[in-house]
């Protein structure tokens, strides 16, 4: 079993360039897989390892300049996460492209996980996630408003366009596990929203502490590494993704008439065109042969509300290795 940690920031750091080398060199040292960003701004990332790894890289992460109160988020996964670790330099940890959002001098109200049903519940707040289009099309909280964006660089020009339909509205705002919500919020209140809150520890957070029986949460929560989605408790979710437009589907998707094995899936079938699926195909016959030789292939047995199932899971390297490069190329995102 593998421990995984997300986990993020905002300090200010003079040289991060300075610090790429030693913290990769450190989580190699620890057996360390994932992605950390780096940036003036602060550090972001999810990262995967042992109990003892992942305790002793947080404890260095903690003695950074201005981290020594950095939190995190722990879940577990049965198969490793990340096939490698990368410790990438960005202009943002997290991509919004507004030069004077600053979560460092102000975000909006934070609210725990056990009061989030009440605050959403209210007639006079609108719910507003944060996430990317594909992130909130298999998950997302009970009447939440979805700006249906590609990335996060859109959410100013959708709050723009949209900010009369929330007008004496305490807006409450909440994505995977809090960051862009703390310049999300940062944002709106530098447009002269005051009534700002979002949701401590994020979507994440709120899994892991409230019961399902309790939950205004519908579905599952995307997640940026192997296991693709969990659910409550943080549990493994279905999800697997396509490979063609990196979106997560479900097993039952793949019988869809749609679907080609790295080439398209039901959501994606008409966005490309045959010159793109043929490219697809070429590009899938390497990870197609290797897979055709590899002979290992298992079945973990899930226990999901209550109730088990079986979900198989191909251990071609080929294949783990596809999985776990798509997903890492969503980070960021």
């Amino acid at each position: 079993m593998f421990t995984v940690a997300a986990l993020y920031h905002f300090t200010r750091f003079d040289d991060p360039s300075g610090m790429q080398g030693p913290l990769q060199h450190k989580c190699k040292e620890l057996g360390i897989t994932g992605s950390l960003l780096l940036a003036k701004e602060g550090i972001n990332g999810t990262i995967a390892g042992s109990r003892a790894g992942i305790d002793a890289i947080l404890a260095h992460l903690r003695g950074l300049p201005g981290c020594s109160d950095l939190e995190h988020k722990e879940s577990t996964a049965s198969l490793p996460p990340f096939p490698r670790m990368k410790v990438k330099l960005k202009k943002e940890i997290v991509t919004m492209g507004q030069p004077d959002v600053d979560p460092k001098a102000r975000v909006g109200h934070y609210v725990d996980a056990q009061d989030w049903n009440a605050l959403i519940s209210a007639p006079d707040v609108v719910v507003i996630d944060t996430r990317n289009d594909y992130e909130v099309g298999i998950g997302t909280f009970e009447g939440a408003v979805d700006p249906n964006t590609k990335s996060f660089r859109e959410f100013p020009k959708w709050w723009e366009e949209n900010k009369d339909r929330f007008h004496n509205k305490r807006v409450a705002m909440f994505c995977t596990g809090g960051i862009r919500c703390e310049k999300s919020t940062n944002y709106l209140l530098g447009q002269g929203i005051e009534d700002v809150y979002h949701l401590k520890g994020g979507i994440l957070k709120y899994l892991e502490e409230v019961p399902e029986a309790e939950s205004k949460w519908q579905g599952d929560c995307f997640v940026f590494d192997a296991r693709v989605s969990v659910g409550h408790e943080l549990k493994e979710g279905p999800h697997q993704l396509c490979y063609a437009c990196r979106r997560p589907i479900l097993p039952k998707d793949k019988e869809c008439p749609e679907y080609e094995h790295g080439v398209a899936c039901h959501q994606c079938a008409d966005e490309t065109t045959e010159a793109d699926k043929d490219r697809f195909r070429e590009r899938q016959l390497p990870f197609d042969h290797r897979d055709h030789h590899d002979t290992g292939a298992r079945h973990e047995h899930d226990v999901i509300g209550g109730r088990e199932h079986i979900k198989s899971v191909i251990m071609s390297k080929s294949l783990k290795l596809q999985v776990l490069e798509l997903c890492a190329a969503f980070q960021g995102s």
